[in-house]
């Protein structure tokens, strides 16, 4: 339990140490962010503050992580997968500024280093960790068995889908970060109290303590935003957990904020495209709140208040389920 809490710790006091220097040198650099044309107006205030705030965050995890583990093929798959993802971000980030414009990387390249991603992840799952092709829904004593090539497509949608989660929720200061902490610290209890996975613990532990870092520079008002570089990996490392330990159908709960989030997009879109009429009055759904004239801050601390309560849920009926 001391590893755990010095990593955690140490993640999020790097974080701080290099906020201040590495926001400087975006400023310098003019890596700035670029503001959607249709999205709220109160938002081209915010053009120009720096962004790929997502690079501190994982050289702040990179650290502890690498000197307290073990680095075990189950924690190494973890780390990797959000590395990888954040390294899609990165791109898609870099391709924003250099064209000084609000599309990076196009949705197809995403998804095809995504396939190559969730592919590594299914293989360290299914022959260096064994874990069995099988669907385990943690509620009552309910599972289904789906074989290595459904394993495969289910280990790939729930790296995209909690990692582009992540990324949808990324739209107001602190938003993102703030959930993402909620959302892994029920992962590290998940991991260590329940499962007794230090290696996981730890890992999950070095990302809670550089979110609430991150935190320090991101709140509102911002004086810098995660990119995709940030948000991107942060959904690929918890999608990753939720394989890891099993818990893909209970993700759905445990991450609610973020299926809230990406479910407020779809059926938006849905919406439009059948009826021509819009559900929101802007999506993903925090942009809708802000429509209403809610303050940032208030629709920031109502979406921490669901994401605790979800991964509260989550985290007791996993317990319950490796209780019976």
């Amino acid at each position: 339990m001391g590893e755990v809490l010095i990593a955690g710790m140490a993640a999020m006091l790097i974080c701080i140490f290099l906020g201040p220097k590495f926001i400087e040198y975006l400023r310098v650099r003019e890596f700035g962010q670029h503001i959607r044309e249709e999205g709220p107006q109160e938002h081209h205030a915010k053009a120009g503050t720096p962004t790929m705030g997502g690079l501190i965050i994982f050289a702040s995890i990179c650290v502890p992580y690498l000197v307290l583990s073990d680095r075990d093929a189950q924690s190494m798959a973890v780390f990797l997968v959000a590395i990888g993802c954040a390294t899609i971000g990165f791109a898609d980030d870099f391709i924003k500024i250099v064209k000084r414009r609000s599309l990076g990387l196009s949705a197809r390249w995403k998804i095809l280093l995504q396939v190559f991603l969730a592919l590594g992840l299914w293989w360290v799952a299914r022959h260096e960790v064994g874990l069995e092709p099988i669907l385990e829904f943690r509620i009552g004593d309910a599972s289904l068995e789906l074989g290595p090539v459904l394993y495969f497509v289910l280990v790939f949608l729930v790296i995209a889908g909690t990692s582009n989660g992540v990324n949808l929720t990324d739209g107001l200061d602190g938003l993102a970060a703030g959930s993402c902490a909620i959302v892994l610290l029920a992962y590290t209890a998940i991991s260590f109290v329940t499962n007794e996975q230090q290696n996981l613990a730890l890992l999950s532990a070095c990302l809670v303590g550089a979110c609430i870092g991150f935190l320090w520079f991101n709140a509102f008002p911002a004086s810098i935003f995660m990119g995709d570089t940030g948000s991107l990996g942060l959904g690929g490392a918890i999608g990753a957990l939720a394989v890891m330990t099993q818990t893909e159908v209970l993700l759905i709960i445990i991450g609610g904020i973020f299926v809230i989030e990406a479910l407020s997009v779809a059926i938006q879109v849905f919406s439009f495209k059948t009826f021509r009429r819009r559900v929101l009055l802007m999506a993903p759904l925090h942009h809708h709140f802000e429509m209403m004239a809610w303050s940032e801050t208030k629709i920031m601390l109502r979406f921490w208040i669901i994401a605790a309560v979800c991964s509260g849920i989550g985290f007791t009926l996993y317990q319950q389920s490796i209780g019976r």
